[in-house]
């Protein structure tokens, strides 16, 4: 093995393709099974779905134990439950898959402050485009988004930046080892902050009433969403390199937009479609900026 990323090719494509395509499907998945359900209980459910039974079948990451803890918190607990809670709350998820990549720019600036990197020229330019669409959707959205659901998303994204510096932090780990492992970690803090905050009553009215639907969502979010998304797409990271596997992931919310539209007629009108373009044109100069600008 040479060590060099290989092209991507088209099987390439087509499983970023089916893996965004899964990651963005996933939101409306999400609003669906925190519907009647207290959300946090289902982030937890969705993580032991994750852990089991591929835990048994998987080695140990080779990272500390405070690493492993400290990403299972902010992935599981901070990411994931915040963004359940956020969706039950209001956000759409359509709009709820865009703001999930403000993680782009909240990664940038805290490794600017933590890592003492700089934030490059394009980098800025970006993310006054993504705050300013975000300064409109909030002032322009009117009944459309509550202000809770869109704070804890935002929230929910510096949770998943946090993760993003543990995983440097990491060096070189297995990504699908410690994405199953890290499972392991969510599940109890999230039941039991469930239960502290939806009632003892709703958890257990979740495993007596809950039919086989709601089930295969949880099953989708552990085992398609979380187990085999992350397990392809660390793969094809490794086989064709990040820098050209990466910049896909921009098309996860396009297909949370388009599963939204579709599956719960997510209106976006004039001032909410002027901040999520926004949004969106930030993070494409994010990803792509350095290639301009070099060119330049």
């Amino acid at each position: 093995m040479t060590g060099v990323p290989a092209p991507l090719n088209t099987r390439a494509l087509l499983l970023a393709l089916l893996i965004t395509g899964i990651w963005g499907v996933n939101f409306i998945v999400i609003k669906w099974s925190v519907a009647d359900a207290p959300p946090l209980l289902v982030a937890a459910l969705r993580f032991l779905a994750a852990a089991l039974p591929a835990v048994f079948f998987v080695p140990r990451p080779r990272l500390s134990a405070r690493l492993l803890w400290g990403y299972g918190l902010a992935v599981g607990v901070v990411q994931f439950g915040l963004l359940y809670l956020a969706i039950q709350l209001g956000m759409s998820a359509g709009l709820g898959s865009l703001l999930m990549q403000m993680q782009a720019f909240f990664t940038a600036l805290l490794a600017a402050r933590v890592l003492g990197e700089r934030v490059q020229p394009w980098q800025v330019l970006g993310i006054i485009l993504a705050f300013s669409g975000m300064g409109v959707i909030g002032a322009l959205s009117g009944g459309d988004l509550t202000l809770p659901s869109l704070i804890l998303t935002l929230l929910a994204a510096l949770g998943w930046a946090v993760s993003n510096l543990l995983v440097r932090a990491s060096g070189d780990v297995n990504m699908f080892s410690l994405v199953v492992w890290s499972a392991l970690i969510p599940p109890v803090p999230l039941a039991l902050l469930a239960g502290f905050t939806s009632g003892w009553d709703a958890v257990a009215r979740t495993f007596t009433h809950s039919g086989a639907a709601f089930w295969a969502a949880v099953l989708f979010m552990g085992l398609a969403n979380t187990v085999l998304g992350f397990g392809v797409w660390a793969a094809l990271i490794q086989r064709h390199g990040a820098a050209r596997v990466a910049p896909l992931s921009l098309l996860v919310p396009v297909f949370g937009l388009v599963a939204s539209a579709l599956a719960y007629q997510e209106a976006f009108p004039p001032g909410k479609a002027l901040g999520a373009a926004l949004v969106f044109a930030g993070l494409v100069l994010h990803v792509f900026g350095g290639r301009w600008w070099r060119r330049e």
